[in-house]
């Protein structure tokens, strides 16, 4: 899909670069045919259950496999090697589990204090170190917010290296706040729109059950990734 988007032009229903519904009905409809995408997350849905729980060591594993499938580029351990990815996520999960937002949380209900401690669970995860091998590899900006929409798909947007470089100039802890404000901004203003909870908006975007902060990022993908 090279060429400009269905859902391409920045412009929607605000000056923020954010849809309207017809742009993100648009979006959703063409991220459908994005199917490898699709059978990855159903790959991680069936290896964990529709929780990711990182404390286990299966989770874990599933997760690096998901991340390598979205592109990351991870290395696995060879034999004889420390599964550093599994270890270190483990740690980081001890360190961060209670900071981040519930379950049940939505992108549009997140409360300014949710976002600021996200903000500091993704820099540490970012940092993580999350390949073995003499030139340490850290895990890195895209990477750790795909695992941390993966942990709490509800209420955190991932991102790529283009969506963040075109909505916010960087990609650090800051930008990712920034990021997460935008989407809730956005979020809140489609479920005005249409008038509807964000489970029956799921409806009639036709993509029952998805997340709207997975919904946002599907149209960010198309207008800042997929058309440079």
């Amino acid at each position: 899909m090279g060429s400009r988007s269905a859902a391409s032009g920045p412009g929607g229903s605000g000056t923020d670069g954010g849809p309207d519904l017809e742009r993100l009905r648009a979006a959703v409809g063409e991220f459908a045919g994005y199917t490898a995408a699709e059978r990855s997350w159903e790959r991680l849905l069936l290896a964990t259950g529709p929780w990711v729980d990182p404390a286990l060591a299966a989770h874990r594993r599933a997760l690096l496999t998901w991340l390598n499938a979205w592109g990351c580029r991870l290395r696995y351990p060879r034999e004889g090697e420390p599964d550093v990815f599994c270890a270190e996520t483990g740690a980081w999960w001890e360190r961060w589990r209670d900071r981040l937002p519930g379950r049940d949380v939505a992108l549009a209900q997140l409360g300014d204090a949710e976002i600021d401690a996200v903000g500091e669970c993704y820099a540490d995860l970012a940092a993580m170190r999350a390949a073995p091998g003499s030139r340490p590899r850290s895990l890195g900006p895209t990477a750790a917010t795909k695992m941390l929409h993966a942990l709490r798909p509800r209420a955190l947007m991932p991102w790529d290296a283009a969506i963040a470089d075109a909505l916010h100039g960087a990609r650090g802890a800051d930008a990712y706040r920034a990021h997460l404000r935008l989407g809730r901004r956005w979020a809140r203003r489609l479920l005005a729109e249409a008038g509807l909870d964000e489970e029956a908006l799921a409806v009639r975007l036709g993509r029952p059950g998805r997340p709207l902060a997975k919904m946002l990022d599907d149209y960010c993908y198309l207008v800042f990734t997929a058309t440079t």
